[in-house]
């Protein structure tokens, strides 16, 4: 898990993606997981085929099996390869069933955000009560990944792709996620772009 919080930025040195704790695999994957999603608002399923693969090969290299955003690639290509009638679709889907609850092991490894606060006061409260604000976050979590959870039991891969499921898929996570690079926004990237079919 990732160590402190870094505001993002569009371009990174290496030198500040070790210091953030973050790999240059992991931006990425992010940035192409949501490239993933705008071709599918757009309606281009060659190139969200393409970018689906892309995700799901970056994945495979860099993240751990319990990393959610490994299973969200499972499912992402999975949905890509069964809309085109790919045999292979069914395998990926399997992996990625198998792979969301095996999340719950990183899930329990994440890191508690340490926010700067708008007072001492804040600080101090946050500093004094560190394992109940750990908690809440671990709350909610688990409650993001319970809906991907959810949204993968109940989709069809084969069906056809929503656009508009897409574009709300894509304002959602431009909306909500964090700006630093910290766990949350790791999980959230996984639960936000998980496009698996209706």
């Amino acid at each position: 898990m990732s160590g402190g919080p870094t505001s993002v930025r569009d371009t990174w040195s290496d030198h500040e993606l070790m210091a953030a704790g973050w790999s240059r695999e992991e931006l990425d994957w992010e940035a192409e997981a949501a490239a993933h999603c705008e071709a599918l608002a757009r309606g281009s399923e060659a190139d969200a085929r393409a970018r689906s693969g892309g995700c799901l090969f970056r994945a495979r290299e860099a993240f751990a099996a319990d990393d959610p955003r490994l299973a969200t690639s499972l499912a992402n290509h999975a949905a890509s390869l069964a809309r085109q009638g790919d045999a292979a679709a069914a395998g990926l889907w399997q992996e990625a069933s198998a792979a969301w609850p095996r999340s719950k092991t990183w899930i329990a490894a994440m890191s508690a955000p340490r926010v700067a606060r708008s007072s001492l006061f804040h600080m101090r409260m946050e500093q004094r009560h560190r394992a109940t604000y750990e908690d809440r976050w671990r709350v909610k979590w688990h409650d993001l990944a319970d809906e991907a959870r959810t949204r993968l039991h109940a989709a069809d891969p084969a069906a056809p792709a929503d656009p508009a499921t897409a574009v709300a898929a894509l304002a959602r996570w431009q909306r909500e996620r964090p700006a630093m690079l910290i766990d949350t926004r790791k999980l959230m990237a996984a639960v936000l772009l998980l496009l698996p079919g209706r």
